[in-house]
Parts: structure tokens; C-alpha cells; sequence
């Protein structure tokens, strides 16, 4: 009796974007689906929870939800899965956490209103 060597095929695990090439992914995403005023802001050094926060506006709730939609496919894409996705509901802010690189879809009025990007970025800018 002949024995047969069995061959057992594992997929190699894809490797992780680097924060810099997620952070292109996030970047098309969100041109594709036409967000507005995106501003990102690079918090390497001010926090331990990511490297980049990206915040971007929507035209409408549903819109907001679009845009953020694209931004978790655009991730799935390149071997990035959401650590989580919150505010999908109301749509009125979304925030994807993609570990190095955390988004988040506002509507314009609620962007205006929590002003993420003032709160990053004080003492960035010096005196004048």
C-alpha cells in the first residue's frame, strides 16, 4: 500500500499597511464618494490611539453614511478590518477606527460644532 503526501496550502496572512499607505486607502475612499473639506492630522505624539485622525464632511446624513461605508470597503480591501464603526444610525458624524488611522464623516453643522480639528491641533501653531 502506497501512502500519499498530503499537501496542506496555508494562506500567508496579508501583511498590514503601514499607517502611510492606510492612510492612502482612506484618502481614495474618501475622493471616490466626493467628501468635502478633508483634513488630516498626524497625532504621532500626542496619543497613543492612532498615528492619523482624518476628518471629512458629508453633503447629508446619508451621505455621511456613504462616504464612511466606502472608507471600511476601501479598508477590507487592503487587509484592514474596522476595529469599529460607530454613529452609522443618526449618520449625523461616523467615526471608523481603523487602529493607525481613525476617521471621521461629519455633517458640516456637527463638525463645526465639536471642532475636532481645532482640539488636535492647539500649540501646533506657534505664538504669533
Amino acid at each position: 500500500m502506497t501512502s500519499q503526501a498530503h499537501v496542506i496550502k496555508t494562506r500567508m496572512p496579508i501583511p498590514a499597511p503601514t499607517p502611510e499607505a492606510l492612510l492612502e486607502q482612506v484618502h481614495a475612499a474618501l475622493a471616490e464618494m466626493k467628501a468635502k473639506d478633508i483634513v488630516e492630522i498626524d497625532v504621532r505624539g500626542k496619543t497613543s490611539i492612532a498615528d492619523f485622525l482624518v476628518v471629512a464632511s458629508g453633503t447629508s446624513t446619508r451621505h455621511v453614511k456613504s462616504v464612511a461605508d466606502e472608507v471600511v470597503q476601501f479598508a477590507k480591501k487592503c487587509g484592514v478590518m474596522p476595529l469599529g464603526v460607530e454613529g452609522e444610525r443618526e449618520a449625523e458624524w461616523v467615526l471608523v477606527d481603523l487602529g493607525d488611522v481613525i476617521v471621521h464623516v461629519m455633517l458640516p453643522r456637527v463638525r463645526e460644532y465639536y471642532a475636532l480639528e481645532r482640539l488636535w491641533t492647539v500649540g501646533d501653531q506657534p505664538p504669533e
